[in-house]
C-alpha cells in the first residue's frame, strides 16, 4: 500500500543512494542508507542532503548484473558478492508481487545464519529499512531500500566458523563480561572470526546466555543485550573504536525487526544476534576499561546533534542506538549517552 506519510527528505536520500553500490573501495560498506535514516528519525532531516553530498563522493556505482536469480537456483548465489545486483533485483521482484512483511519473513530465517557477513553491516541495513517501513509506512523508495538491504545480506551471507547454541541462564551483561578476547586483535574481521574456535572459554561464555521461550521475554532479553553492548562500548571501545560499534548496532537492528517477524522466529533471532555481538566483542573490545566522557549534563538531542556535527557514519548510527537505549533506561541513567560521546571522542571523522 502506498502512503504519503513520512519523511520526503529520507525518500530523496534513499533514491540518491540507490545509484551507488552497497560497498566501495573493494570491501567497505556503504553506510549512507543507515546514517540518513537515523538523521531523519531524530529530527535532523535538514542535515541529510548536506551530509550526503560529502559522503557519496567516495561511493562506487551500482555493480552491473550478471545473471537473473530464480526460485530454483538462489542457493547457488548465496554469499556471492559479485551477484549483489542480481540479488537486489530478485528481492525487488518479490517485493513488487507480495507484501513486504511476507517477503521479509521468508528470507529472514534463510539469511539469519549468515549474520556475520560484511561485519554485520547487511543486517544493520535491514534493521534501518524495516524501522522506516514500520513507523513511516510503505512507498517505492522504502521498498527499494529493503530490496537492496536484503539483497546485500544474501550476497555477503557468511556463517561463523563455530556453532553457537546459547542455552544457559546468564543475562546479556553477565555473558558479555565473561567473554575472552582472541589472541590477535590487530586483524580484519575474517581473521578475527577464524580465531574464535581456538579461543579458550569463548564458546562456553557464548553458550551461557539465556534464551527464553516466551516471545515477550525474548524481546526483553534482546533489549538487554543491546543495552549491555552499548554500555560495554563506553568502557572498552578504545580497543577498536569503529568495529566495536557493530556489537551494539547489529543486535539493535534485529530488535527493530522483531515486530515485523512471526514470533516463532524471535528466539533464533536473539541467539544469532548474540553470537554476532559475542564475536565482534571478542575480536575488538579492549582488555581493560577506560572511563567514558560524562554525559550527565546533556540531553539525548544534544548528544545526537554532536554526532551529526562530527559527521562520521559510525558515530551517527551508534548514537542512534545509544538514544534507543537511553530512552528505555531508568531516569537519570546517562551511561548510554556517555557511550555515544565515547564514540565521538574515539573515532576520527576522516576514517572510513
Amino acid at each position: 500500500m502506498e502512503t504519503t506519510r513520512g519523511n520526503g527528505t529520507l525518500d530523496e536520500a534513499l533514491e540518491r543512494l540507490h545509484a551507488s553500490g552497497p560497498e566501495f573501495n573493494g570491501y567497505l560498506s556503504n553506510h549512507g542508507p543507515m546514517a540518513v535514516e537515523a538523521m531523519a528519525r531524530h529530527g535532523r532531516s535538514a542535515a541529510v542532503h548536506r551530509w550526503l553530498d560529502a559522503y557519496e563522493t567516495k561511493l562506487d556505482e551500482v555493480p552491473g548484473p550478471r545473471a537473473r536469480i530464480t526460485d530454483a537456483d538462489w542457493r547457488e548465489a548465496l554469499g556471492d558478492i559479485g551477484r549483489v545486483a542480481d540479488w537486489s533485483a530478485y528481492i525487488g521482484e518479490q517485493l513488487a508481487e507480495r507484501p513486504w512483511r511476507e517477503v521479509l519473513a521468508e528470507w529472514w530465517p534463510r539469511l539469519l545464519p549468515g549474520i556475520a557477513g560484511a561485519a554485520t553491516h547487511p543486517v544493520i541495513r535491514v534493521g534501518h529499512a524495516v524501522r522506516t517501513l514500520l513507523t513511516e509506512g510503505e512507498d517505492a523508495p522504502r521498498r527499494a531500500e529493503l530490496a537492496h538491504a536484503i539483497g546485500y545480506w544474501a550476497a555477503r551471507h557468511l556463517t561463523l566458523p563455530v556453532a553457537v547454541r546459547p542455552s544457559g541462564g546468564a543475562s546479556p551483561a553477565a555473558a558479555l563480561a565473561a567473554l575472552p578476547r582472541v589472541a590477535d586483535q590487530q586483524v580484519g574481521v575474517l581473521a578475527g572470526y577464524a580465531q574464535l574456535p581456538a579461543t579458550s572459554g569463548w564458546l562456553p561464555a557464548v553458550d551461557s546466555l539465556r534464551v527464553p521461550e516466551d516471545p515477550e521475554a525474548v524481546r526483553e532479553q534482546l533489549t538487554a543485550l543491546v543495552r549491555a553492548a552499548t554500555l560495554n562500548y563506553a568502557d572498552y571501545g578504545h580497543g577498536e573504536e569503529i568495529m566495536l560499534v557493530h556489537s551494539a548496532t547489529a543486535p539493535n537492528a534485529v530488535l527493530r525487526t522483531l515486530p515485523a517477524l512471526p514470533e516463532e522466529l524471535w528466539g533464533a533471532s536473539l541467539a544469532t544476534a548474540w553470537a554476532a555481538t559475542a564475536a565482534v566483542t571478542a575480536i575488538y573490545a579492549a582488555d581493560t576499561p577506560r572511563p567514558a566522557p560524562d554525559a550527565s549534563s546533556l540531553t539525548p538531542e544534544e548528544v545526537f546533534e554532536r554526532a551529526v556535527a562530527h559527521g562520521d557514519e559510525h558515530v551517527i548510527k551508534f548514537a542512534d542506538t545509544a538514544l534507543d537505549v537511553a530512552a528505555a533506561s531508568e531516569d537519570g541513567d546517562t551511561r548510554a549517552l556517555s557511550a555515544a560521546l565515547n564514540a565521538i571522542r574515539l573515532i576520527d571523522p576522516d576514517d572510513d
